[in-house]
């Protein structure tokens, strides 16, 4: 699916949806961006299975958003939705578990400036990471993690072997770790 709507932008995407309203439009943005929400789920909230369940809940929210508003940048305005969306999660949690007092709530919004900054430099590194694995590697990845695929059925939507898409996932995932990390270091050193 992903291969077939390459060459068609966000904005295309967009302006198709807004013309016809047919939301597999926006299904294919989200399917575009799927593990990188689920990148920025996972820095936010720290536990992959909340992060995925953020993923899902974030993808109805945006079938209901999007027709109320005029996107100029889809990928913009989706990050913005799934940041919001972990930290109002957050802050029920933190609701639910104590009461905080003023002077926890003071460090806790400079704790918060300082990780949002980070957050947002590690979702551009993880978008650049994802960008640079191979196609077969980054669809074969993202078919068997994101929308829970099986091995064969990421073999029979992409035509790969069986034996294809397991090296494909595997390389795939050792080299968005090693990409990734690679970035967060070099970003690090970068830092003053």
């Amino acid at each position: 699916m992903t291969d077939r709507f390459q060459h068609i932008t966000d904005n295309e995407l967009l302006s198709n949806f807004n013309a016809d309203g047919n939301q597999e439009w926006i299904g294919i943005l989200l399917q575009r961006y799927t593990l990188l929400l689920l990148g920025v789920c996972m820095k936010y909230l720290k536990d992959e299975s909340e992060a995925k369940d953020c993923v899902q809940q974030i993808f109805l929210k945006v079938l209901t958003e999007v027709p109320k508003y005029k996107i100029d940048y889809f990928k913009s305005w989706l990050y913005m939705v799934a940041k919001n969306h972990c930290l109002m999660r957050l802050r029920d949690k933190t609701k639910n578990v104590k009461e905080l007092t003023e002077n926890t709530n003071i460090v806790q919004d400079e704790t918060s400036k300082r990780d949002l900054q980070e957050n947002e430099q590690t979702y551009a590194l993880l978008e650049e990471a994802i960008d640079q694995l191979n196609p077969e590697q980054r669809t074969c990845v993202m078919l068997f993690y994101l929308q829970k695929q099986s091995y064969q059925q990421v073999a029979d939507k992409t035509g790969f072997s069986l034996m294809q898409v397991k090296s494909y996932i595997q390389n795939g995932k050792r080299n968005l770790k090693i990409l990734l990390e690679k970035k967060l270091k070099e970003k690090g050193q970068a830092r003053p």
